[in-house]
């Protein structure tokens, strides 16, 4: 069969593999953020049900009014207490909540809730399996029928045909969810309890790692974890107190033996990261980080199997589970939900794991006849190209800060005015040190992806970049102007890069001559403010985007918002105030303010000469906002902004080309 025949037909296989992959992630996508709320259920059950913890400590309290009995209502279903209206009720709400949300922000939630209710009420099992269909369906309906009159609502009227169509909706949703998918998911849930039933009857249930384990470093076992065993077991634990499925995927037993048998047994680069990653893998929680090393010699993946299938035969035989879901796989975690009078058998289970997982691997490594050294980076980058993204554990342990880099982002919290100028000074010193070839953007932190090498934002930000951004090296500053980090950068990229390449063109953005010189007209320049406060220099430079027609006045209660965040000044006598990211609704078109002030105002104690007020609706500012950065760095140009006397010259100074 020629390559393209091969391709051809391997590719169905692999769309088909994508989708069920990305079905995984929403799937998780809505279970992990409510992880917590699982949790504090797990621990609520374990306390107090009758079989719980106090129950043991109070046994010879067995007042059926008591406080403990209040709490746990022993009953698994009966509603009394917290521990039925939590798993009946907040757990699948949330996860339907969160659905919806994931469609079409808070109004999907909220009408995503409403349409979980309806299969909740209409169900005698945990409704997770109907909140993740409603949930999203809740979300996108309410998506479609926003677009069918967006823009067409007359002014006075969106708040009320936004509630009433939410509410309309909602109830049809809720009723459809009540008498239609309720029925049908309660019917598949008692199906599949049977089929794990017969599976644990007939000392089959060990035979599921043959599925489990493969899918985990094809990353399919989100679908199979969250949209099968997660409900399941949920429903098993609200039966019995504890359940075995939530034991199937996140035992952390094989993956530690793996990466044992690595550190003993492996060669180079893979042998030298494989400690780090067990103890990451074991502690963490965070299985991905040993794909790789299937990947690199996937008959390793017999390991982990025969690991996994020692696993569950240990709980099955020592009648062992957890209380709740163990998220992420770590020894931590599967401890704080180990059900009482199972310690015994959960930690046999994930040591006996471990131990065959470790045996059968170190087997295969040693009886190996491939002299090549395995190539770990190349495993990580196949497994982050099967995950769709990069895998932040896996990356930093292959990279470590020292591969080259080729992106840098610019991040601050609204993407319009700090992070555009800061990159704008930032690529002009990397473009002048000889490293054409770096890209450098700029983005608000919201819509970051965990796609660049290096993240530069204000030290009150990384946090939040870091978050969005967990592979990327990161640096903090607090000057966007003249900031010390810029040259620590330009020298990290000479390590990194191998030396400087030649100089290629500038982006577009810097050579536009006169792009976005409209933003900026003459009666939106004032040369001696009255504002004594940054406040008052923010209401002032806002005021003349309003009066310009540029924003709307809610446009300046954001920059407000905005300043209390993180401060907009630049350095250099420079502050350029503008919006939050989610005010860019009150933007009507692109503008810039400016304002000259004789006395520097205190900006959060450093000294504000000159406000430019900033409402970015698209790109088209920012060649200005370049052209401003690259002023602030020329003490010459900021004397001659001193002293010009009419906006004329000002504007003539802010337009010069450089």
């Amino acid at each position: 069969m020629s390559t393209v025949e091969a391709s051809a037909a391997a590719s169905p296989q692999t769309g088909m593999r994508v989708r069920v992959q990305k079905f995984g992630t929403a799937l998780s996508n809505m279970v992990m953020p409510n992880i917590g709320a699982f949790i504090a259920w797990g621990l609520i059950t374990a306390l107090f049900i009758e079989q719980g913890w106090l129950q043991a400590i109070f046994a010879g309290l067995r007042d059926p009014d008591g406080w403990v009995a209040k709490i746990g209502g022993w009953g698994a279903y009966d509603g009394a207490g917290i521990v039925g209206p939590m798993i009946s009720y907040l757990l699948p709400l949330l996860i339907g909540y969160t659905g919806g949300r994931m469609v079409h922000g808070n109004r999907g939630a909220v009408v995503g809730a409403i349409a979980t209710m309806g299969v909740v009420a209409g169900a005698d099992v945990p409704m997770f399996m109907g909140a993740m269909i409603m949930g999203p369906l809740g979300g996108w309906a309410m998506k479609k029928l926003d677009a069918l009159w967006e823009g067409k609502i007359r002014p006075g009227f969106e708040m009320l045909v936004d509630n009433f169509s939410a509410g309309i909706l909602g109830m049809i949703l809720a009723i459809f969810g009540f008498f239609g998918i309720g029925p049908i998911v309660s019917s598949f849930t008692r199906l599949a309890g049977n089929a794990v039933d017969f599976l644990v009857d007939n000392n089959l249930l060990p035979l599921t790692s043959i599925l489990i384990e493969p899918a985990k470093v094809l990353f399919l076992n989100n679908a199979i974890n969250h949209g099968v065993l997660t409900p399941l077991g949920t429903t098993q634990a609200l039966e019995t107190g504890k359940s075995v499925l939530f034991l199937l995927e996140a035992n952390p037993g094989p993956g530690l033996g793996l990466l044992l048998a690595y550190t003993f047994f492996g060669r180079g680069v893979a042998r030298a990261s494989a400690p780090g990653a067990a103890i990451i893998q074991f502690f963490g929680g965070i299985h991905e980080i040993y794909f790789p090393y299937v990947l690199m010699k996937p008959k390793l993946i017999i390991a982990t199997i025969l690991g996994g299938m020692t696993g569950v035969f240990i709980n099955v035989l020592f009648g062992s589970g957890l209380r709740a879901p163990a998220a992420p796989g770590s020894i931590i975690a599967v401890y704080a939900q180990t059900a009482g009078g199972s310690f015994l058998g959960v930690t046999l289970s994930v040591f006996g794991a471990a131990a065959v997982s470790f045996l059968v691997a170190a087997f295969l490594l040693k009886t190996d006849k491939a002299t090549d050294e395995p190539d770990l980076a190349a495993a990580t980058a196949s497994m982050e190209s099967m995950k769709g993204k990069k895998s932040s554990v896996a990356s930093a342990l292959v990279r470590a800060g020292n591969g080259p880099i080729k992106t840098i982002v610019f991040a601050c919290d609204a993407g319009m005015g700090s992070s555009a100028m800061g990159a704008s000074v930032l690529r002009k010193k990397i473009q002048q040190a000889g490293f054409g070839d770096v890209k450098v953007t700029n983005s608000a932190i919201s819509n970051l992806t965990d796609t660049y090498d290096l993240v530069v934002s204000h030290r009150n930000l990384t946090d939040r970049a870091t978050q969005k951004t967990g592979s990327a090296v990161h640096v903090s500053v607090d000057d966007f102007m003249s900031s010390p980090r810029y040259d620590e950068i330009v020298e990290q990229l000479r390590q990194a890069n191998g030396g400087a390449t030649s100089d290629v063109a500038a982006p577009a953005v810097e050579q536009a001559s006169a792009a976005g010189g409209d933003a900026l007209p003459v009666g939106s320049i004032v040369l001696n403010g009255t504002g004594t406060s940054a406040a008052q220099a923010i209401d002032e430079a806002g005021s003349l985007l309003v009066a310009a027609g540029a924003v709307e006045p809610s446009y300046i209660g954001a920059m407000h918002e905005r300043e209390k965040s993180v401060s907009t000044y630049m350095g250099n006598g420079l502050a350029i105030p503008h919006g939050t990211n989610e005010a860019k609704t009150a933007i009507r078109r692109t503008g810039i303010s400016f304002v000259r002030y004789p006395d520097p105002i205190d900006w959060n104690g450093k000294p504000a000469e000159f406000v430019v007020g900033i409402a970015g609706a698209g790109d088209d500012h920012m060649a200005l906002l370049t052209r401003i950065a690259h002023v602030f760095l020329d003490k010459d140009r900021v004397a001659q902004l001193r002293a010009a006397t009419t906006a004329e010259e000002i504007q003539a100074v802010l337009n010069a080309g450089e």
